[in-house]
């Protein structure tokens, strides 16, 4: 491990800066409601065994009502090529617009739940809510992955999720970027070297 002569540090105030995140286009369906499409960059996964994540939602925000009533949203992991409808997703109200005509994307079923799967996304993760804690400024929806899909094109012949492949996007302090470069594996730093 290299250590540095000298790290200088400046006291920043409390805040969410916990980055880089996942930015993610989640869809919500409540009966009698056209779908809508929120976007969000507070998700992330809490539990493996049942898998479960959680995203945080202000109560004012068009899509709490229709995920509080319905109990059941799709986490939809966009790529680089959906990044002008997630951000634009993040910027109009489905109160105003029908987010899947105007961004022009495909609402196609979900195997698990009644909201759609955006079909452009490489990943949709199926959810079913277990808990809404109200925390303050946002609630946090906690819920079950039901089912996942993803792109086939992801898919290698021996089976394996090429991930790598699918041009993932992360939010950061206010803006968007792409993943990088892969640095190692998870435990790369204790495996033994082979002869």
């Amino acid at each position: 491990m290299v250590k540095s002569k000298s790290v200088k540090k400046v006291f920043w105030k409390p805040g969410t800066m916990l980055v880089p995140v996942p930015v993610v286009m989640v869809s919500c369906q409540a009966d009698g409601k056209q779908p809508n499409i929120i976007t969000i960059a507070w998700a992330g996964t809490v539990c493996s065994d049942p898998p479960m994540l959680a995203i945080a939602i202000r109560p004012s925000r068009h899509s709490y009502e229709l995920i509080r009533k319905s109990r059941e949203f799709v986490v939809n992991v966009p790529s680089e090529n959906q990044l002008r409808a997630t951000d634009k997703c993040g910027v109009l109200s489905g109160r105003d617009v029908n987010k899947f005509e105007t961004m022009g994307l495909t609402p196609a079923p979900a195997k698990t739940v009644k909201p759609p799967i955006i079909a452009e996304c490489p990943i949709n993760l199926e959810c079913k809510v277990h808990h809404i804690l109200p925390l303050g400024s946002h609630a946090l929806f906690v819920a079950e992955i039901k089912g996942v899909q993803v792109s086939s094109d992801l898919v290698t012949k021996g089976g394996r999720l090429a991930i790598e492949q699918a041009k993932l996007i992360a939010f950061a302090h206010g803006h968007y970027f792409a993943l990088g470069k892969l640095l190692g594996h998870f435990g790369f730093s204790v495996r033994k070297r082979r002869r």
